[in-house]
């Protein structure tokens, strides 16, 4: 196989889609950046935008950088426009069921030669290949959050996926200024497999009273010397993103000690995930983030 990627389609204009589409942009890709809600790809671009600003405060962009990026992305709610891409990334919401139907959209819109990489952070890429019309083709690109700050990518194969599939997706993460690590295709992978039963633990400990919100993150902070206590980076990466990487974990593996906190749950039941809703294990509404236990 000798495709060259030359246009990029990202699917979904929150956290992870935003940020992939900003380094595939900075990178010199053109990418298409898809919403079910168009004026929400828009307002994706703006943030790109103010990020991109921040990256030029810190003397790593300029300005002529930044309007080059910019003129790269375009957006939509239309499927079709993903017709002349090489690849599409999916990063949509962490729900197997929407993954799937949107597989299904993507293949219907694009060419057959075109690659198919699913930014999911815990769910078998063989599983959701098995549901596009090219398993060959498909493949785990799992970016880290915040996508343009983390330098990692993890490259998961499924059982189908080729070996060219596999070395265009690792030349490419390597343009893009990543560095790509190889993951099996177990539940959560690497990274999440090792993070997300420190921060349910973490939350356990709120629970059981062993200590309070400030007092977990601080200790693990000055005690572990983690940037970020593990209840901090729960409400940054979203409780019920946590919540549906831990389901996955206790459903794959079936080991209790996977099992959901009962708290988490009952974070995630009150609509209260974190940063993104202004509530989860701190309260962001004040200009200081206050514990809410």
């Amino acid at each position: 196989m000798s495709l060259e990627i030359k246009k990029i389609g990202v699917i979904g204009a929150g956290q992870m889609g935003n940020g992939i589409t900003h380094v595939c942009a900075k990178a010199g890709y053109d990418v298409h950046l898809l919403d079910v809600d168009a004026d929400l790809a828009v307002a994706g671009v703006n943030k790109i935008a103010a990020n991109f600003d921040r990256e030029i405060k810190r003397g790593s962009l300029d300005e002529v950088g930044k309007a080059e990026a910019l003129a790269r992305i375009s957006t939509s709610a239309d499927y079709a426009n993903f017709q002349d891409c090489q690849l599409v990334i999916e990063a949509a919401t962490e729900n197997e069921d929407l993954k799937k139907r949107i597989i299904k959209e993507i293949c219907a819109n694009i060419s057959d030669d075109a690659l198919i990489a699913s930014n999911t952070s815990s769910i078998s890429i063989t599983r959701l290949g098995a549901h596009s019309d090219r398993p060959g083709k498909f493949v785990g690109m799992h970016f880290m959050n915040p996508v343009p700050r983390m330098e990692l990518v993890e490259i998961i194969r499924g059982i189908a996926t080729d070996e060219d599939t596999y070395r265009i997706i690792r030349q490419l993460t390597e343009k893009l200024g990543k560095k790509p690590v190889n993951a099996e295709d177990f539940p959560a992978f690497i990274v999440n497999r090792i993070l997300l039963p420190m921060i349910n633990e973490a939350v356990y400990t709120l629970y059981e009273g062993v200590g309070s919100v400030s007092a977990i993150d601080t200790a693990m902070k000055l005690g572990t010397h983690h940037p970020m206590g593990p209840l901090e980076l729960a409400d940054f990466i979203g409780l019920d993103t946590c919540l549906a990487v831990m389901h996955v974990l206790h459903e794959g593996l079936a080991d209790t000690k996977y099992r959901p906190c009962p708290l988490l749950v009952k974070y995630v039941e009150a609509g209260w995930l974190g940063k993104k809703t202004g509530r989860g294990f701190y309260d962001y509404s004040g200009d200081v983030p206050e514990p809410t236990r």
